[in-house]
């Protein structure tokens, strides 16, 4: 079952940044701002941004080699292995 986020009116926010900066600092876990009951923000720590950013760096970086492979490019599993193989060796 999903968790529902923690959610603050973006009121309290303007009365009280440094609390609604210490709760996703300290939760590690997204602070949703709503605005008339609606969310239309979100706040996070920059450790969990940055957390995120590296997820969806690999993911692009997934997709581009699907991408590649579909299209007929790229190497083979076992040559990058065997190369991989000779260059540890090296030591």
């Amino acid at each position: 079952m999903a968790r529902v986020p923690a959610m603050i009116p973006v009121t309290d926010l303007q009365q009280d940044a440094a609390s609604a900066l210490k709760r996703a600092r300290k939760s590690r876990k997204p602070v949703v701002i709503s605005q008339r009951g609606r969310a239309t923000a979100v706040l996070v720590s920059i450790e969990a941004y940055k957390a995120a950013e590296h997820e969806l760096d690999l993911l692009r970086l997934l997709a581009k080699g699907d991408r590649e492979v579909a299209a007929g490019k790229g190497y083979d599993l076992d040559a990058v292995l065997a190369d991989a193989d000779v260059l540890l060796s090296r030591k």
